[in-house]
């Protein structure tokens, strides 16, 4: 091959190694971040579950509540000792996941059941009874009297731009809201709301959270995210590499 020959192919690959290298630099990076957000994701997880497995704690005093950080809370066990606000119940639209083969729960439309619940230092809070399929809304009636709730606190559940508008009229909501929940109900907004532990055979409706079953459910996906970046790359920097062998190679005369 000619020296003119040699210098007329390093143009036409000076622009596609430029590509290739920034392309490269991307994906890694896009790699490289997922692999951060697993290191959050598992350390999120490590910290709700220390906070579901410690000793059922009292709910903390109504005049602390404007200081407190929800999210810090979520999943912090707690007993909540009151009584039940007979009419003061709302519904959240819902969709329950089939579990492993074998395990007992509910599953399928239906709605998380909220009732008011006032505690013993004067506080009112939501308490989400649990989930009822569709077809079983009728037999779930207002839970009454006085209780010890044993349970989780959860922060809001966030809104996003796919879901429906609530029916704060028909008390119908489809997000765990508490602040519109309590608005629909007439009651003081907690920032917070009590999420009922699973009791008995999880089959029988309403049926609490399952904390090991919530948990479990928190996507961790950034693994494969991140190597499926990192293939990415490779497979980009494999096909540079084949586009300039064959570049370089010596064109023959028909």
């Amino acid at each position: 091959m000619s020296a003119a020959s040699e210098m007329a192919k390093r143009p036409r690959l000076l622009v596609p190694a430029l590509l290739t290298a920034l392309g490269t630099v991307i994906l890694c990076g896009l790699g490289v971040w997922q692999i951060e957000r697993m290191g959050e994701k598992h350390a999120y997880i490590e910290r709700l579950t220390q906070q579901a497995a410690g000793s059922a704690a009292p709910v903390p005093p109504g005049t602390t509540w404007n200081t407190l950080d929800p999210a810090a809370l979520d999943l912090t066990r707690v007993a909540a000792k009151g009584s039940y606000i007979g009419d003061a119940i709302a519904s959240v639209r819902t969709t329950i996941a089939s579990g492993p083969p074998a395990s007992r729960q509910l599953s399928g439309f239906g709605r998380w059941i909220f009732q008011g619940f006032r505690l013993d230092d004067g506080g009112v809070i939501l308490v989400n009874r649990g989930f009822v399929p569709e077809g079983r809304l009728g037999e779930v009636a207002p839970a009454t009297g006085s209780a010890v709730v044993d349970g989780f606190l959860r922060a809001p559940e966030p809104r996003n731009s796919f879901t429906p508008a609530d029916l704060p009229a028909k008390r119908e909501f489809y997000t765990r809201d508490p602040a519109a929940i309590a608005a629909a109900l007439g009651l003081p907004a907690a920032p917070f709301y009590l999420e009922a532990r699973r009791e008995g055979d999880g089959l029988t409706p309403p049926a609490g959270v399952d904390v090991r079953e919530l948990i479990d459910r928190i996507p961790d996906n950034h693994l494969s995210y991140a190597l499926t970046w990192f293939g990415l790359a490779a497979t980009l920097i494999g096909v540079f590499t084949v586009f300039a062998v064959q570049s370089r190679k010596p064109k023959v005369a028909p």
